[in-house]
């Protein structure tokens, strides 16, 4: 069994995809190359090899091994159309060198007001110490960001949905307003994947996954990824190498493995959300549930339109109470663990408070707002122990 070109689905894809042959020898899996020296057989080897492309093959142990190539084979052709991808030790190391691939001194950034909070930072910290500048737009702009796109513009980061506040952006108008004034087009898609969210074939030049997510789906190791479109692959990769930049060999392995399951994961964590999702829906201590897929969620019609399912990350917000009733709810919960990060099999719950990192948006809610993360664990036991929650914020809201 091998990789194929022939068109499969996609819970077929994740399970061939970047098993070539001279990479498994024979395994199901690629094992896990370790390297650091590469011995050449001779001077004329070693000079000759220094000449050449290092694309798949091996120069140096920063440049990779079969374990690193086949994870990166593999996230490129989940994306049709996609060039290729350079792998990160992390997701926020991936957002670092795709935005350093494009933007330079005096350039501009155009980053959605509700972009996870590390990019943020990243924009107000490294981009600005650079001399690159960041101009914050509504996630809900579409085809205005036009008139936001300046001489000095570059670059326009999108994350759809936001991790806190779930607005689905209008990313085919954004990228058609970039596309007119050669503005490269950034996408956070840790949320969708390219299962949910093909970013590529939309027209998106570099999209970025926080692997730690759903490709390793074990909450056990950090990763990250870009994959890029045709023209922007070689920046990509020349600025990665000169920072540097390379993911562990058995980090690599731990995320082929993790992503041979993400199709049928992925499905369970879609059901799950939902079931739990329309049920928070009815309750009385909830006003209103921010599920791309449930109409209350803004930018619904967007997500009907571009997305192929939802994943397992939304929030609620309560009807009223205050930060103590909503830590009340959480602090009572037993199968919810309470921890940053999601897409593992266990399911999280943390309070969320997006306006804390809002520049141009502002945001009214009924009350506190809690993000969960569904797992893996039966819904009707999560259901259970957030009805528990939610009698303890109710006794506790003033």
């Amino acid at each position: 069994m091998s990789d194929t070109n022939k068109p499969v689905g996609d819970a077929t894809k994740v399970v061939l995809a970047g098993r070539r042959k001279e990479w498994t020898q024979g395994i199901v899996s690629p094992p896990v190359w370790r390297a650091s020296t590469i011995l050449y057989d001779s001077v004329s080897h070693l000079r000759d090899s220094a000449t050449r492309d290092t694309h798949h093959r091996l120069f140096y142990g920063r440049k990779g091994t079969p374990t690193q190539w086949s994870l990166a084979d593999a996230l490129t052709s989940l994306e049709p159309g996609a060039e290729g991808t350079f792998l990160y030790c992390s997701g926020v190391a991936a957002i670092a060198a795709a935005l350093l691939s494009v933007l330079s001194p005096g350039d501009e950034l155009l980053l959605v007001d509700s972009a996870y909070d590390p990019t943020r930072g990243m924009a107000g910290g490294l981009l600005k110490r650079f001399g690159i500048t960041t101009r914050y737009y509504d996630p809900m702009i579409g085809a205005g960001i036009a008139d936001l796109i300046g001489d000095n513009t570059r670059a326009i980061f999108m994350e759809s949905p936001g991790s806190l506040s779930f607005e689905v952006q209008d990313i085919p108008a954004i990228v058609a307003a970039a596309k007119t004034r050669c503005v490269t087009t950034l996408l956070d898609n840790t949320w969708a994947t390219p299962l949910f969210f093909p970013a590529i074939e939309r027209g998106v030049d570099l999209t970025i996954l926080a692997g730690t997510k759903y490709v390793v789906g074990h909450s056990d190791v950090m990763l990250g990824s870009v994959t890029a479109a045709p023209g922007h692959f070689k920046k990509l990769r020349e600025t990665s190498f000169q920072l540097g930049q390379v993911a562990s060999p058995d980090d690599c392995w731990l995320g082929s493995r993790g992503l041979r399951t993400m199709a049928v994961r992925l499905a369970q964590h879609q059901s799950s959300a939902l079931t739990i999702a329309k049920w928070l829906q009815s309750r009385p201590e909830v006003a209103q549930v921010l599920h791309p897929a449930l109409p209350d969620c803004p930018g619904h019609d967007l997500f009907v339109r571009d997305f192929k399912g939802s994943s397992g990350l939304f929030s609620f917000v309560l009807n009223g109470g205050d930060e103590a009733s909503r830590v009340a709810l959480i602090d009572t919960l037993q199968l919810f663990g309470i921890g940053y990060s999601w897409g593992g099999f266990e399911s999280l719950a943390i309070p969320a408070d997006p306006q804390r990192y809002r520049s141009v948006t502002k945001r009214d809610a009924a009350g506190p707002m809690v993000r969960l993360q569904i797992g893996l664990e039966d819904p009707a036991d999560l259901i259970a122990d957030l009805e528990a929650g939610l009698a303890a914020f109710s006794a506790a809201k003033v």
